[in-house]
């Protein structure tokens, strides 16, 4: 995830807050824009983003310099109350910020009529089923859900991969039904563009009941939301071509084995063994299809981890394995430097995992030290990197078209 900060007083804010907790500024994410921008208001409901301080600072400047006569000239503030209504979209708070804790905005173009009050963000639009007002048990639930959901939502905008509403396309669009099997069953899935949630898994201990029961070394909310997002995206990216198709098969298998008795063999047999030289998880193994759902979700894994460190500039330049013996060309995951975000698309997986591999080691370490198990308990081979980088490839070519 991207840094953020407060444009009036400069504190750090992050990407689920609404409001500045050092000066109070309103805060709303832009999703055009991929950022999360402080607001001045504009009247009737509506917001206009407000401009970094220095920016200010650099326009009263400009004003009090200006020619004698020019609008605003030596006149501190004069003429910059409000920006040209041509040059800057006016926004409204999501329809859904009391219901789901929403802090996403509905963006109007220059010009245009403001959005009606209780319009849904890009986000909120996606879901089509969520719990009835009387199920209280499932709301906090649902907010969690909607949480981890902007999440991924930014993320995919962010990486360029198209995101479009169900309501809007029917028959390619995505949507989410967030249901609570409080009353009736719930199976999480995908299903011809809709992934449904149980909204049980956004609580804590009965996610936690299912990993420990399971075996699984890393189950989380948002998690799910990448894998069955996998599959939504297997027949854009891979089932639409023919010739992605073949390296598919060469690399996770052949998707045409059936579904069904490779569901009912992964239940009843498990695992094969020494399934974690192939597959980046034991469920992978229990049919291409669920291989190529678990990397493309490790791979969301991997870039948002990769762009937060960044952007917090963290970076591992040790330990020197010169100091264990070792020669340096020797070392198996040098720390190299993480290609700038202009150019993260067009660079190769190679240069990714160069940056990811060790700063895995050591935020493993840092948890241990904690007391905690491993933040990052995968191990990811040749096999596994090569199918990360198949996900990259077309990931990235996707977003150049």
């Amino acid at each position: 995830m991207l840094a953020f900060g407060c444009a009036y007083c400069g504190q750090l804010v992050f990407f689920e807050n609404s409001t500045c907790l050092r000066c109070g500024s309103a805060l709303g994410v832009a999703p055009s824009a991929r950022r999360l921008i402080t607001l001045v208001d504009a009247g009737d409901g509506l917001f206009r983003e407000r401009p970094a301080v220095a920016d200010e600072a650099a326009a009263l400047a400009a004003e009090i310099t200006a020619p004698a006569g020019a609008p605003g000239a030596g006149i501190p503030g004069g003429d910059r109350s409000v920006p040209a209504e041509p040059q800057q979209p006016r926004y409204r708070r999501c329809g859904n910020m009391e219901l789901a804790g929403c802090n996403w905005l509905v963006e109007l173009a220059p010009g245009a009529a403001g959005p009606p009050p209780g319009q849904l963000c890009a986000s909120c639009r996606l879901t089509r089923t969520r719990p009835n007002d009387a199920d209280t048990s499932a709301a906090e639930l649902f907010v969690r859900a909607e949480a981890a959901k902007r999440r991924l939502v930014f993320q995919l905008l962010d990486l360029g991969l198209p995101v479009v509403s169900y309501a809007d396309d029917p028959r390619g669009g995505l949507a989410f039904d967030l249901l609570s099997s409080t009353y009736e069953n719930v199976v999480t899935g995908h299903g011809d563009g809709v992934i449904t949630l149980d909204l049980a898994e956004s609580d804590d201990a009965h996610r936690e009941s299912v990993r420990a029961r399971l075996g699984e070394p890393y189950r989380t909310l948002l998690g799910h939301f990448r894998h069955e997002t996998g599959h939504y995206y297997w027949p854009r990216l891979v089932g639409a071509d023919p010739a992605v198709t073949g390296r598919f098969r060469q690399l996770f298998g052949d998707d045409r084995a059936d579904y069904g008795e490779s569901l009912e063999r992964h239940y009843k047999e498990g695992a094969p063994g020494a399934w974690s030289e192939r597959y980046v998880s034991a469920y992978a193994t229990m049919h291409p299809w669920e291989d190529w759902a678990e990397t493309f979700a490790h791979y969301l894994h991997i870039m948002d981890a990769l762009q937060t460190a960044t952007e917090y500039g963290l970076r591992t330049d040790g330990p020197d394995p010169r100091r264990f013996g070792v020669d340096l060309e020797r070392f198996v995951a040098r720390p190299a430097p993480l290609p700038p975000a202009a150019r993260r698309a067009t660079a190769g997986f190679d240069e990714i995992a160069a940056q990811w591999l060790p700063l895995t080691y050591a935020l493993n370490a840092v948890n241990r030290s904690m007391g905690f198990d491993d933040l990052y308990p995968f191990v990811l081979t040749s096999t596994v990197l090569d199918k990360l980088s198949f996900v990259h490839d077309l990931a990235t070519a996707r977003a150049t078209r």
